[in-house]
């Protein structure tokens, strides 16, 4: 007999995302992916000065809080044609290089390990036992007995207080959870070091961006960063070099600590590269941009169909009609008035709600497709793609993390195994070591230019009458980012934001195909309907940003929460 499975909310992500699974025989068997909010941004902007876009728009979220500031300023100079200075290419380079990282190490230790980790089973385990099992792994120097020791002390008290904390209402001693207790300890106290780390290479956004969450510095045309190497006032010589202290160290806890952990961690589940795969279409975008106009990248994107790495097409530039024509979203599943399919330029965002219907709508996210299917966004499909490019340090990485898991699991994993799960994670922790290689890049191009005596940031808009269309897109650590934006005499027409968890969290689309989440659902064992932690397992590896997707307003401007400063 088929069970019912409703998680609602789906937790340790941002905003409130509902997913349903029917269960029969100890698989998944269907699944519906439904956002619990509604996303109203789009409506807020209407008539506003396309330069105040980035500021609205980057409230759209509190995590990913450079993504759609750095989107909304590339929509507009997409729209006006405007060329960006390289000055501020590369420090906007570093700031999205340095959130990404920063984003990278959050997902994989504090909302994704703690499906695979049993917190509580680390009480048990032998510190030095810990301890010698990382330093064979790696030569962290934190990795020491008494590393291990203060961890588990941690540990202890939170547990000895009846209050587990950030630890609280996990799925401890559940079956498929299968690290033994010096794992688990082991990814206990990495967990504690990467809120150090994760701290650290967020302070590059808060020194190039003003502060952090939401940066400061952006204007349409360029960054508001004065570069002036002997002013205490500017971006100076000494500011440049503490960023560069803070990318070296985040380098070192990159290769040594998180790609070791999700290599053990994927080799001792190397049954889950068999589970989660769903939508093999694979969508990316260039990123890192090296020029004025935004045609040449460092990081290169594109489209894989079906899979097949050999069908990989690139996406050239920010003008590239493969991308902006192959976009469209469809509402027949989600809380819009109507039925249509349509592209960005084109869309109306009018609420209207039904109760939840399985074959009717369901969702306040939209439905979006890539040349008219559903496609995956993420680290998944950007590694892939920028592996199918031959790029030399995502080839170097993923075939490192690959080597490192077939020599843990005792057998050969090959690039195929990323299709999954696991696979996702994974990726994330490669991804993360090609940003940290770009951000090195990105810190020399800006010194070298800057030497050469170009201190320009800024090259000013000018909004002609009549009629622009632009759109920006930006590659996200959730995935493929774009705005999409029209202008009207100087003012803002209409505004859409197709985001990384819209595609991946989208309801079925106008052909009723599943979008990502259900799709990587079917087939997914579990083994206790009741603690369906297999369920959170494939959703959390998507990194779900459901305050991204959706958003939540009141029309009739009631209080929906009220917030107390202590």
């Amino acid at each position: 007999m088929s069970k019912r499975i409703v998680i609602d909310p789906i937790t340790r992500i941002e905003g409130h995302l509902r997913i349903e699974c029917e269960v029969d025989k100890g698989k998944v068997v269907n699944a519906w992916s439904s956002g619990q909010m509604w996303r109203g941004i789009e409506t807020i902007l209407k008539g506003l000065d396309p330069r105040d876009a980035w500021m609205y728009t980057q409230r759209i979220c509190g995590v990913c809080t450079t993504v759609h500031a750095i989107t909304s300023v590339r929509a507009v100079e997409n729209a006006l044609k405007l060329e960006v200075p390289l000055n501020a290419q590369y420090i906007r380079n570093l700031i999205i290089g340095a959130h990404g990282v920063f984003d990278h190490i959050v997902h994989f230790y504090h909302l994704s390990a703690l499906d695979w980790v049993d917190v509580v089973s680390a009480l048990s385990a032998s510190p030095s036992e810990a301890a010698k099992l990382a330093q064979s792994l790696s030569p962290w120097t934190r990795n020491s007995k008494q590393e291990m020791e203060k961890a588990q002390k941690r540990l202890q008290t939170l547990v000895s207080s009846g209050q587990l904390g950030v630890f609280a209402s996990g799925y401890w001693g559940h079956p498929a959870m299968k690290l033994p207790p010096k794992v688990n300890l082991l990814a206990a106290c990495h967990y504690l070091q990467a809120l150090e780390y994760q701290r650290k290479i967020n302070k590059v956004v808060a020194i190039l961006g003003s502060k952090t969450p939401h940066i400061q510095n952006l204007a349409v045309g360029g960054v508001a960063n004065p570069v002036n190497p002997d002013n205490q006032s500017a971006l100076n010589m000494e500011k440049l070099y503490h960023v560069k202290t803070l990318i070296d160290e985040i380098g070192d806890f990159i290769h040594n600590v998180l790609m070791v952990d999700v290599a053990a961690v994927g080799a001792l589940y190397a049954d889950w590269t068999a589970y989660g795969a769903g939508v093999k279409n694979y969508l990316s975008v260039p990123e890192m941009v090296l020029d004025t106009a935004g045609t040449k990248f460092e990081l290169p994107g594109g489209y894989i169909a079906d899979g097949d790495v050999k069908s990989f097409k690139p996406i050239k530039s920010f003008n590239d009609d493969f991308f902006g024509e192959g976009v469209k979203e469809s509402i027949k599943h989600s809380w819009y008035k109507g039925d249509w399919d349509r592209h960005p330029y084109d869309e109306e965002t009018e609420p209207a709600y039904t109760e939840f219907q399985d074959n009717g709508k369901y969702s306040w996210v939209k439905a979006p497709t890539f040349l008219g299917k559903p496609a995956q966004v993420g680290p998944l499909s950007n590694v892939l793609c920028m592996f199918a490019a031959g790029h030399k340090a995502t080839v170097k990485y993923a075939t490192k993390m690959l080597d490192t898991v077939s020599s843990v699991a005792g057998v050969k994993v090959g690039i195929g195994a990323l299709h999954s799960t696991i696979g996702r994670i994974a990726a994330r922790s490669i991804k993360a070591a090609v940003l940290h290689e770009s951000l090195v890049n990105q810190w020399d191009l800006l010194v070298k230019n800057i030497g050469k005596g170009d201190v320009d940031t800024y090259n000013k808009p000018i909004f002609p009458k009549g009629e622009q269309k632009g759109y920006g897109f930006h590659e996200a650590p959730r995935g493929v980012l774009s705005h999409w934006i029209v202008i009207q005499d100087g003012k803002i027409k209409n505004y859409q934001c197709v985001v990384p968890s819209t595609w991946n969290a989208g309801p079925r689309n106008s052909n009723d195909e599943l979008g990502p989440y259900e799709a990587s659902l079917i087939g997914t064992p579990v083994a206790d309907p009741e603690k369906p932690l297999e369920v959170l397992r494939t959703i959390h590896s998507f990194d779900p940003c459901l305050a991204c997707a959706i958003h939540m307003v009141d029309a009739d401007k009631n209080e929906i929460v009220k917030i107390k400063v202590i």
